[in-house]
């Protein structure tokens, strides 16, 4: 038993595949992970090895693990400086180190059960993993950092009120004859030009596609991002995003270097009579703006009859709200949109958890509903409050939520991507 106490199966990150997109950091119960401004890790004395962040990962960057002995594990200083995994170590290594070769094969620990009530209130629990049975299938890691592919900027225009100094650019990617087929609810990476003060490469920035899987323009080898141009970070400090800024700085005609694309679970999907619910603030629009381009095209062909839409966006202001002035313009019998500002002078705080609650009624109905489907993306700190919003609505109809939302995860319909 001593022999087996000083092994463990470190669980580590691939910084080459690594896109930097935190969702294990978000996902991870027990705070294990953590990050700087290059890399992502796992503490080995924290992980647990409950699994929960394997499924979400988008890359699969995430599932790599090491035989090591307890007094070498790797720490997160030294993870932190890598560009790329160590080798595992030969089995004359774990030898010397006294490790048998039957526990260093032994794999990863398995999911433990907590008993009920044991657990804070964890809102990432919730999110399905795995696509809806209905969903088109979705192509991933195509194109990777080492081998990216280019695309050409064929369009970039400024998607917020003019005059706002921390805009939102809609950016428009054409791949000509590179293949690079994607779905709503996918990402791509950006990989900014230059270095960082390491002098090493930058690495890819993640963002949603923000149009439909024909195309920004139907039926060309075409796509749209929607990028916040950063100017501060979430304390308030002036600081200028590398990529985000060289994306909102992109003229028409000048290429970029793209890998992926990513995600194999936000999709939307297609059988018909299907409810999409979609809560999302400032950039985690894109892709609700994909899913609801695609169902507006499907409702113009006359070939497809879908259910309700409701879209819950949120922002600061009317003036920071991406798309606000299109959004308009939408038919009212085809989607039911409930805008909610926070920072609108003279008036309440308002979130989209506050608008879902307003909504209750008709929510209920759609929780109990089997082609329903939830959808939510943007910030980290806005994912709670909408979880809650659905448990506290599915109580008040009567409903069992843990019940309710373990089918809604295991049937891929419930999705949370923020970051």
């Amino acid at each position: 038993m001593a022999v087996e106490a000083a092994v463990i199966q470190q669980h580590l990150i691939d910084p080459e595949i690594c896109i930097r997109c935190n969702t294990c950091e978000a996902t991870c119960p027990v705070g294990a992970i953590t990050h700087d401004d290059r890399n992502y890790v796992v503490k080995a004395d924290v992980c647990n090895g409950c699994m929960a962040c394997i499924s979400p990962c988008p890359t699969g960057s995430i599932d790599n693990w090491r035989s090591m002995p307890r007094v070498r594990a790797y720490s997160v200083e030294e993870q932190l400086t890598w560009d790329e995994l160590p080798p595992a170590l030969t089995p004359e290594q774990l030898a010397a180190a006294g490790v048998s070769e039957v526990l260093a094969q032994a794999p990863p620990p398995a999911q433990a059960t907590p008993e009920p009530g044991t657990v804070p209130f964890h809102s990432a629990q919730y999110g399905a993993s795995i696509p809806p049975w209905s969903a088109a299938h979705a192509y991933t890691n195509l194109y990777g950092a080492k081998k990216p592919t280019t695309a050409t900027v064929v369009g970039n225009f400024n998607c917020t009120e003019a005059g706002f100094d921390s805009e939102t650019h809609h950016v428009v990617l054409d791949f000509g004859t590179m293949p690079f087929p994607v779905l709503e609810g996918q990402s791509i990476g950006i990989v900014p030009p230059g270095q960082d003060a390491l002098g090493r490469p930058h690495q890819p920035r993640q963002y949603s596609v923000a149009s439909p899987r024909n195309g920004e323009r139907p039926g060309y080898n075409n796509l749209s991002l929607t990028v916040k141009r950063v100017t501060q970070d979430h304390q308030g400090n002036p600081v200028r995003g590398i990529c985000s800024n060289y994306v909102c700085d992109l003229k028409v005609g000048e290429q970029v270097q793209v890998v992926g694309p990513f995600g194999s679970s936000f999709l939307m999907p297609n059988h018909p009579k299907s409810h999409l619910v979609m809560v999302c603030t400032g950039t985690g629009s894109a892709p609700m703006r994909a899913m609801t381009e695609w169902r507006r095209r499907l409702r113009n062909s006359g070939k497809f009859e879908g259910g309700k839409l409701l879209l819950f966006f949120g922002a600061r202001t009317q003036q920071e709200l991406p798309y606000f002035g299109p959004l308009q313009s939408l038919p009212k019998d085809f989607i039911d949109i409930h805008l909610a500002f926070s920072r609108t002078p003279g008036q309440p705080r308002k979130y989209v958890q506050d608008g879902m609650r307003e909504r209750a009624a008709d929510l209920a109905a759609l929780l109990q509903d089997g082609a329903s489907h939830f959808y939510v993306c943007g910030l980290k700190s806005m994912e709670q409050g909408v979880v809650l919003a659905l448990r506290d609505i599915a109580t008040g109809a009567g409903l069992d939520w843990e019940g309710l939302a373990a089918t809604l995860r295991r049937e891929g319909r419930l999705h949370l991507e923020t970051y």
